[in-house]
Order: structure tokens, then sequence, then C-alpha cells
């Protein structure tokens, strides 16, 4: 080994120095010249994933990639799940002399600023994760927003529901501990361990400490929250130690309760289609957040992501947006203003996220100028908004029960407007600063504006007369030597020359010095024009530098603003979310649902939000719904496949989780009081990865539902206990549904082809029976959609089979069948009467023994 480091050169030493000290999941991109070179391991992962060709310097394999390119193969690098760590030249080139190179900063799929990779429309969190007991801290960091939040949840489950919601696109943890590294692999992102220590209380609370410049972390609400603050700790030290980057922008950390929302967990954000559709082919608007999403701005739709998977749990707070909402929605002509101002905002939050970590460009200062002019505008918008929400209340007021409740409708308007300032100092630094419309790259000159800068005006001035120069040299160059097409031209190379053809070489002066052949003449140069070049060229040089330096001047003129700026972006994120919850209002018809805390669950007409704008060829069928934790507690819903049932069952989940965010809905008229929990059961697959059958995995979700559903939950069950056989399913469905009745007391839609189980209604009081209307003719059915009062008689499973195109031969034969086996006789109307074999089977179920667990609910 001693042998071979000797005959290292000293690139090749810098090389392994620098490689030894980066973990070793990461690549190293070492520039060298116009390219980035990886060697060895790195080169071989490096030519895999990029399929790029592997070659060999010596006994080294080594690949590249250009450095003007770079970002385009960095995106396929960490869309692979590398960490990338950039090694740059940070001096000019000295022949015969190394150049020094450091890592500038370590790229990975949670830290990175590649809009290529960034989806406009949701946050790209770094998450961290630390465990104490059975609590575990989460911390959130976005880079490209600035946004830092931190929350604990208990359990196992409570950490994966938390994670599966927020979908970050990496994991930092305690890189010691295995357990909690096996519970994470669940969370389907990239993981990575760090250092243990990094995540103790004491440590993470000094590098916080460190971070913020404070002396206590009570003020951002971590105060006894050592899990939290340990993750939050272990972030910023990951961030600023391991991947070497700029933190300024994060200038605050706030602390959420999972308490002040209501709970969704994975499996309900995926059966509900929250987020995205079930089948990946289905187009975007086929879920909840497509459906609803007419935000303008990105923020907005980053918010609105946000709102939709953390549904209220204050009554007072859904008040408030409703407010807004329903003004908007009375004064159309308010919105359109407000939202066309809105129209004019880009990316405000990564706009300055990416000018206060030192990558934003000149482009940038002038998109961060357009959106701050929109201010007073969107302000005048918000008074107006205010003014005509005072008037709506007062008239609401009159009919109010709850006008006493000490809630203040107008709350939420008033706090924005407290954050939704003029900056103008910002807007006149910049349209006085900087062109407007200035190049991508900041070190070539063109970014500053005219009248800015007296020196830079000057250098302009002395650069435009050179070049005047140059053409009236050409012009007099002509009349001089009589030689019409003599061009004066500059390359990189050469600089400024005198071109001339080969039909006119003869009348070359002789004061001209020849430089170049080329293929159609020759190329030449003189003193008087070398002197000048000089100048022009010296200018240039100077005119880019000093516009670079003027550029940063105001870069860190316009950071002085952050905190500012970056209030004002989630400002209005805010009102974009609302703007477009009415203009959905608007253009659906929805209404204002009435939300309390008495525990009911009555909506007339509703509809289902996603299928409501989707469907064309037919309108969609409205149906009521009544729940109550005195009367109506649990509905079960009997009818064929294809009829409506999962449809209807998802479709008031929906609804509930609509009126928990402060939107409208899509009834003629709803009350829906505070749930704490949406449970959900519904498909059912094998999960291969866990070894797990359809009917365990059935098990494990509605188990979970048992265990954790309270009074004021909504379950909604689809076809419980199909997964095993008839009897042990029916039996597993009753159970489940007395114990729902007698203990929990939830507010439940259970769907089901287990007729039987109506018997149920008769057995239990808060029980009721439902159907899916279905009409029959000629052997056919028509399905009306509509939900009804009393239970299903028959399953019409060969008619849906028929429906969906199983072969005319197997349809006809599996009439044969079940005609012996239902050995029904017929009814004076010439109806099929119940087989004895299912009446006797209704009689058992008729004399079974009352459930032995007491009704905790009855009154």
């Amino acid at each position: 080994m001693a042998a071979k480091k000797k005959k290292q050169t000293p690139m090749m030493a810098q090389y392994h120095a620098i490689r030894n000290s980066l973990p070793k999941d990461t690549l190293l991109l070492f520039r060298l010249g116009d390219f980035y070179e990886m060697f060895f391991d790195d080169a071989k992962n490096g030519s895999r994933v990029l399929n790029i060709a592997l070659t060999n310097r010596g006994t080294t394999p080594m690949c590249g990639i250009p450095f003007h390119a770079a970002a385009g193969y960095l995106s396929k690098v960490l869309k692979a799940g590398f960490k990338v760590a950039l090694c740059e030249q940070v001096e000019e080139a000295v022949p015969g002399k190394l150049v020094k190179r450091e890592v500038t900063q370590v790229l990975t799929p949670g830290t990175h600023f590649d809009d290529r990779m960034l989806v406009a429309e949701r946050n790209n969190f770094l998450a961290s994760v630390q465990p104490i007991k059975d609590t575990y801290g989460i911390a959130l960091i976005d880079l490209t927003t600035g946004d830092f939040k931190t929350t604990e949840v208990e359990g196992e489950s409570g950490l994966l529901n938390e994670l599966e919601r927020i979908r970050p696109a990496e994991i930092i943890y305690p890189g010691e501990n295995l357990d909690l590294m096996k519970v994470l692999q669940g969370a389907r992102t990239i993981l990575s361990g760090y250092d243990d220590w990094t995540f103790d209380s004491d440590t993470a609370f000094y590098t916080l400490k460190d971070h913020f410049k404070v002396a206590s972390l009570d003020g951002f609400g971590l105060k006894d929250r050592d899990a939290a603050s340990g993750a939050a700790g272990a972030a910023v030290h990951y961030l600023a130690n391991q991947l070497r980057r700029d933190l300024s922008h994060l200038r605050s950390i706030s602390y959420y309760e999972c308490s002040e929302f209501m709970a969704l967990d994975a499996i309900s954000l995926r059966n509900l289609e929250i987020l995205e559709p079930l089948h990946r082919d289905a187009p975007k608007t086929a879920c909840l957040l497509g459906a609803m999403d007419r935000t303008r701005t990105p923020m907005g739709a980053r918010r609105l992501r946000d709102w939709l998977t953390q549904p209220l749990s204050s009554t007072a707070i859904i008040r408030q947006r409703q407010t807004i909402v329903r003004t908007w929605v009375q004064r159309g002509d308010l919105l359109e203003g407000f939202r066309e101002n809105l129209g004019e905002i880009r990316d405000l939050e990564r706009t300055i996220g990416r000018l206060s970590i030192g990558s934003g460009n000149a482009r940038d200062l002038v998109s961060l100028k357009r959106a701050l002019e929109q201010i007073p505008g969107l302000r005048e918008g918000l008074d107006d908004l205010s003014a005509a929400a005072e008037d709506t209340s007062d008239s609401l007021q009159l009919n109010d029960e709850r006008a006493d409740d000490g809630v203040d409708p107008l709350g939420l308007i008033k706090e924005l407007g407290t954050h939704l300032k003029e900056i103008p100092e910002v807007v006149e630094l910049v349209s006085k600063s900087i062109m407007a419309e200035p190049p991508t790259t900041v070190k070539e000159g063109g970014l500053i504006a005219d009248g800015y800068n007296a020196d830079l005006d000057e250098l302009r001035s002395a650069s435009r007369d050179g070049k005047s120069w140059i053409a009236r040299m050409q012009q007099e160059e002509i009349e001089k030597t009589g030689i019409p097409s003599l061009k004066v031209r500059y390359n990189a190379v050469f600089g400024y020359f005198i071109e001339v053809t080969k039909t006119h070489l003869d009348k070359v002066p002789d004061h001209y010095i020849r430089k170049q052949t080329i293929a159609n003449g020759e190329r030449y140069i003189t003193d008087e024009l070398k002197k000048m070049e000089g100048k022009i060229l010296g200018a240039q040089e100077r005119i880019e530098k000093l516009e670079y330096e003027l550029f940063l001047k105001v870069r860190e003129g316009v950071i002085e603003y952050l905190t500012e700026i970056q209030e004002i972006a989630r400002c209005i994120a805010q009102l974009d979310v609302l703007g477009s919850f009415s203009e959905t209002a608007r253009l659906h018809d929805y209404t204002c649902p009435s939300v309390g805390e008495e525990g009911v669950l009555d909506i007339r007409d509703g509809r289902h939000p996603v299928l409501d704008q989707s469907m064309i060829e037919e309108r969609f069928v409205p149906n009521d719904t009544e729940l109550s934790i005195a009367s109506s507690q649990i509905a079960l819903i009997t009818g064929p496949n294809m009829a409506g049932k999962s449809t209807y069952i998802r479709q008031v989940a929906l609804l509930a989780l609509l009126a928990h965010t402060g939107s409208f809905i899509p009834a003629a008229e709803a009350r829906i009081d505070l749930l704490d929990r949406i449970f959900t059961r519904i498909g059912a697959s094998d999960d291969l990865s866990r070894g797990q059958s359809t009917f365990m995995v059935e098990m494990n979700e509605t188990a979970n539902i048992l265990n954790n559903a309270t009074v004021n939950s909504l379950v909604i069950l689809d076809e419980i206990g199909r997964g095993t056989s008839t009897f042990d399913g029916l039996s597993l469905a009753w159970s489940i549904v007395e114990h729902i009745h007698q203990q929990l007391g939830a507010k439940t839609l259970f769907a089901t082809h287990y007729h039987e189980l109506s018997e149920l209604s008769g057995r239990l009081p808060r029980v009721a029976n439902y159907s899916v209307a279905v009409k029959e003719w000629n052997d056919e059915i028509i399905f009306l959609r509509k939900i009804i009062q009393g239970s299903a008689d028959k399953s019409y499973g060969i008619q849906v089979a028929r429906l969906a195109g199983v072969p005319k031969q197997v349809i006809e034969r599996s009439k044969e069948i079940l005609i012996n086996l239902e050995e029904a006789e017929l009814t004076p109307e010439g109806k099929p009467r119940q087989s004895k074999r299912q009446q006797s089977d209704r009689d058992k179920l008729k004399d079974l023994a009352p459930s032995p667990q007491m009704d905790l609910f009855s009154m």
C-alpha cells in the first residue's frame, strides 16, 4: 500500500483526501477543467445510473460529465437515491501548480434545488425522526421554501401515518437504531442514517440555539419537547455540517399538534384517493386534490395539499374560513379581481429561497419584484372582502344560533390583513437596479440597468464608444483599400481582426499583419486595432465584474426583508386556497355545511366531489345521509356490485373531510359535526412484502379501527369478511357491527353483501338498513344509484356478470345451477320465494342470544 501511495499524482492524492472525508454512500464529482470526473466505485455507479461510458486511467475506473450540462445528470443521480458531493476548483488554474479544490455542497434527494425534479404543487421535505420511548419526534425542512416545522406522535403507526401524509423525499434517523430503521422502511422513501449524538436532546438544544441565536426554545413551542427538539437539531446539524448548506433562510421553527387536526391514517389517504388516484393511469383530476385544486400560485397548491391532509378539529377556525369562502361566493366580482392579481405571482417561496442561499439570479429578483407589485391590489381586494364579509356576517348572525359563541367570524381576515404587507423598498430597489429582461447567468453582464451606477455607466459608454470606433474603422479601411468585402470581426481566440477574401488579397496594405489563413481568405491585425481591442475588452471585463458585484449587493438588500417576504408568501398561500374553494363552490353549486359538536352527520342531496365534476355522459345521482350518535349510528347498506355502494360511502367520507377544511361541499344542505378521525376499510389485496394474505390485510385494518375508533369517529367499512368462508365472514361482520354499536359508538357506514346482517336493525336500536335501488326489466337490471331505506333481497350476481361481459354460455349455465341451488318455490306473484335454507339461516339468527357487551350509548 505504501508503494502505491508514492506513485499517486498530487491530483489523485488530493482526490483521495477529499473522498475519504465523505460518507461511502456519496458520489464525488471531482472538477477537472470543463468536466466533473468520477473514479473507482463512484465511476462504476455513476456510469451505470447515467448510462455513460466507463473508461480507465491505467487501472483506475473513471467516467465524466460536462460541467456545463451537469444539472441534467445530477437529476438522474438524485432520482436513483444517491447523494452527490460537488468538488469545485476554488482558484484559477496556474501551470505547474495543483489547483485548490473543495467540496462546496452535498446534494441529496431531500435537499436539492433542481426545478426539473421539484414538483411545484408539493413540498420537498427532508424529515428527521428521533424516538424517545414510544414518542417519535418529527422535524421537517424544505430548503426550497424555508419551511421548518416539527411535531411529536405516539407509536409506530402514528409515525408512519404522519410520514405517509407528508411523503418526505428523504428521512434521516439515528444511524445505530436498527429497530427504527426497520420501522421507517414502511415509509417508502430514501433513508439516511446519521450520527446518533446529533439527535441527543442536549446536543440538539445547543444546535438550535446557535442557529436561531436565542437563549431558549420555549418561544418556538418546543418546551419539554425533547423528541421534537432532537429531530430538529439533528436536521440542522446534518444540513449545515454533513451537506455544507447555507441555512440562513431558516429564520423560524414551528411546532404543530396533531390533535389540532382530524386524523387521517395512510390507509384512509389511499382508499379515499385524497392525494392521488388509486390507479396510476387515471388522470390527475381523479382524486380529491385534483378535483379541488383551482389555486393560482404554487404556494397555494402546496397549502391546499396540507389542508386536505390536515382537516381542522376547531369549529372556530372552520367558520372563519367559511366566512371568507361564503363572501367570495356571494361576491364573485371581488373573487375574480383577487384571483386575477394572484395570477401574476409566481413561486414566491422558492424564489426568495434561491436568492437567500445564493443560487438565485437576476430573473428571480425581477420575479420577486413583480410579485410584490401585486400586494397593493391584493390588499385592496382583502379590504373589500373584509367589508363585504362584515355585512354578510351581520345578516347571518340574526339567524345563527351560534352567534354568541365568542367566535369572531372575521378573525382570519383580520389576521391575514396584518401579514399582507407592502414592501415598496424592495420594489424600488429592484426596479432601479435590474434590467427588465436580464439573462439567467450572473457573471456575463447585462444584469444592471442603465443609470443605477455611475461607474458602470462610464464603462459602458467607453465600451460602446470602442465598438463604434470599430465600426468606423471598418468603413474607413474599406474606403482606403478599395476592398468592399473587408470586415472587422471578433472571436474569443484572436480577439478583433480584419478579414479579407482571396479575390482582394492583392489590395492588402503593407502595415497589415497576417494572423491566420482561412479557406476563403486571410485574417490580419494592425497595431491600432489591437490597441483599441485592449480598451474594449478591458472595459467589458470590468463591466462584468462590476455588474456581478452590484448584483450581489442588490441581492443582499432584498434578503434583509426575507422574513417579511416569507410571511407574505404564507399569507398569499392561504388566500389562494380559500379563493380556490370559492371558485369551486361557484362553478359546481356547493353549499356551506353547518359544523357543530353534537355528533350529527346529516347531508341532503350529497354528491361525490370528484365524480360529480368528471361525469360527462350522465348526471351524478345525489343521495342523503343521516347519522347521529343518538338515533341512527350505523347504516347497513346492501345491494349488488357496481350499483354504487362503495362510491356512496366514500362520498360521505370525502364530504365530511371537506367540511373540516372550511370548504363548501357538493350538497343541497348539510350538518357535519366535528370528527376526530375517519377510518376506512375498503378493498383488499395481498401484502406480498410482509407475507400477508388478503384476509390478513383486511383483519389488520379492521383491528386498527376497532382498537382506535371513538364516539367522534366516522368509520367506512366495505365488504368486511369477504376474504374468508361465507360463515366465517358473516360471523365476523355481525360481531363487528355489534361491537361498534355497543362499545365504540362511532358513526358507521357498512356496505355488505351479507343480507343476513339486515336482521341487526331489529336487534340493535341505532342500526338502520339501506340499499341501492335497482330496477329489473326483461331479465336485466338498471342501477338507479339511489340509496333507499330497507335492505336488498337479491344480489343480482348473474346480471352483473352479464354487464361485465362474461360469455353468454357461462351466464346461461350459471342460471341452471342457481335454480337447482335455490330450491325455490314461487309466490302467487311469480317471484322466487326465499329458499328453505336461507329462511332457516335467518330464523337461527333471529334466535341468536343478544350480545353480552353492554350498550354504552343507550339512552
